[in-house]
């Protein structure tokens, strides 16, 4: 097997069409067909189911996706890795975040950093710490943030900030003068919540769960704007980190009783490539944080 083969065979793979992947390669259809079928033959086996609408990979092409993938992905380190001792800088971070962190945590130091590096690069993708992971682990970001509970081995974390969750309230809703709430009356109260897959309502389905209560949710979103001036007209309540209600008119943080403290860290692929922008910015939020 070659290299180009096996970045050919990954992109007919994602892609589950010849003609995609041939544009994406910036090759010709039928050389790419040919070459599939070469490496098919070379390894005596099937890797693609064919018909005349899609392609799908077989049991044996499954397999091979699992280790190519990799050797792909380590291939492009490769090349990051020599270009910048080549003195060629990657020159982009790709970070993940959740919304709240997106929103009030790294505005400030995004800015700074930007102001020291002007030259480089930043994207800022915002998603649940579910989709951060798995980003993460294809290669599509290079430092996400994402909670430090049941962590992939596959993944390295430095640990970054931690806050307290509460449960969230419009200024003049009754239960603002409350020094703290259980979770019990919590979920009797309409609720607009994150959709699966962020970390604060996936602890409150693990807990609802575990306690057999059934929540009520009203609303249902992933725009965190939104949620805001919902809880602010009253029509529902909802979680949210400390961070958000310090910098937030309109709402009061109230601490839930038991207390529930979530540890946020930054993390990257274990054993991937960093760039030396993407050391640089981590070093940075350290000494920022």
């Amino acid at each position: 097997m070659e290299s180009k083969q096996l970045k050919q065979f990954v992109a007919v793979a994602e892609h589950r069409n010849f003609t995609r992947a041939a544009e994406a390669l910036h090759i010709a259809q039928p050389a790419l067909s040919v070459s599939i079928k070469r490496l098919e033959q070379s390894l005596g086996v099937t890797l693609f189911k064919r018909d005349d609408k899609q392609i799908a990979l077989t049991t044996e092409g499954q397999t091979l996706y699992q280790h190519a993938k990799r050797v792909v992905q380590q291939l492009h380190d490769a090349e990051l890795a020599i270009n910048e001792l080549k003195g060629l800088e990657k020159g982009e971070v790709r970070l993940g975040a959740p919304s709240m962190m997106g929103s009030y945590f790294f505005p400030e130091i995004l800015m700074a950093f930007k102001s020291h590096y002007p030259n480089l690069k930043l994207t800022l993708i915002e998603a649940g710490t579910q989709s951060i992971r798995r980003m993460l682990l294809e290669g599509e970001l290079d430092i996400g943030v994402i909670t430090e509970n049941d962590l992939p081995e596959d993944l390295e974390t430095d640990h970054l900030f931690s806050s307290q969750m509460m449960a969230v309230v419009a200024s003049e809703h009754p239960l603002a003068e409350r020094t703290s709430l259980s979770f019990e009356e919590f979920f009797r109260h309409e609720l607009v919540m994150f959709k699966s897959g962020y970390f604060h309502r996936d602890f409150l389905d693990h807990f609802s769960a575990q306690h057999g209560i059934e929540m009520q949710y009203s609303f249902e979103t992933n725009l965190l704007p939104l949620i805001l001036k919902i809880v602010k007209r009253e029509f529902a309540i909802t979680a949210l980190l400390q961070l958000v209600t310090e910098h937030e008119s309109g709402i009061k943080g109230v601490p839930f009783d038991p207390p529930v403290t979530l540890n946020l860290a930054l993390a990257w692929r274990r054993g991937g490539y960093l760039s030396v922008a993407d050391r640089t910015f981590i070093e940075f939020i350290k000494q920022y944080v």
